[in-house]
């Protein structure tokens, strides 16, 4: 790869020794370093643009689906959660700030990711199919008054969307935490915050601010 460059980088019908070969292959590093310094920094902004984006346009709904938990929580009872992929580790992410603590030691609160029984989940997927795995949980965990939290970054995702239909129909409060332009989940649950944006990686960071700030809003109510 190095000497490739070198090659290109070198005048046409030079021949190249150690010492040529060794100042091209430096000019290369360079270059290579100046370009991975440019992406990153057009990453950061990405990122940066995307969180402000979600501060301006949905610092409301953050405070209600808090609320909303806030209230679950106060008539005892409890929060599920569910993703796929980075959502599935981000449903986890949840259930153990809500259970254990995000920043301060508070009352312990019911929280299930519905991702983290792989003995439940792959059963189900194996006897029934996979786009049953969170509803069949719905119904065994979840009861009136209950959260749903769905995590998706294209709002696409079959099994959440017979997840949040389950979700629904057991009178749930059920909440989408979608991206892009929601998907087919959009307008399915009652509450929904959609992160706008095609790339899954920025959406998935948008994702993790706004529920580490659910929680924490959350959290400071069972001090």
């Amino acid at each position: 790869d190095k000497w490739c460059m070198c090659v290109r980088l070198a005048p046409s019908g030079q021949n190249l020794n150690y010492n040529k070969m060794k100042t091209y292959s430096i000019e290369y590093l360079r270059i290579r370093k100046n370009i991975m310094k440019e992406r990153i920094s057009k990453i950061f902004e990405e990122h940066s643009n995307i969180i402000r984006s979600v501060s301006e346009n949905f610092a409301d709904d953050i405070i209600e689906v808090s609320e909303l938990i806030v209230d679950a929580y106060k008539k005892n009872k409890k929060v599920l959660i569910a993703g796929n992929g980075g959502s599935a580790s981000d449903a986890q992410h949840i259930a153990t700030e809500l259970v254990n603590k995000l920043a301060k030691k508070s009352k312990a609160l019911s929280a299930i990711a519905l991702t983290a029984d792989s003995a439940v989940v792959t059963a189900w997927a194996n006897d029934e199919g996979f786009v049953k795995i969170f509803e069949r949980q719905i119904e065994a965990h979840g009861n009136k008054g209950d959260v749903f939290i769905a995590i998706t970054t294209s709002g696409n995702s079959e099994n959440l969307i017979h997840a949040v239909n389950k979700a629904n129909e057991r009178d749930l409060v059920t909440i989408g935490l979608l991206g892009r332009n929601g998907g087919k989940l959009k307008g399915l649950c009652k509450h929904e915050i959609i992160v706008p944006g095609n790339h899954v990686a920025r959406i998935q960071e948008a994702h993790e601010v706004i529920y580490h700030i659910i929680c924490e809003l959350v959290e400071e109510e069972f001090l």
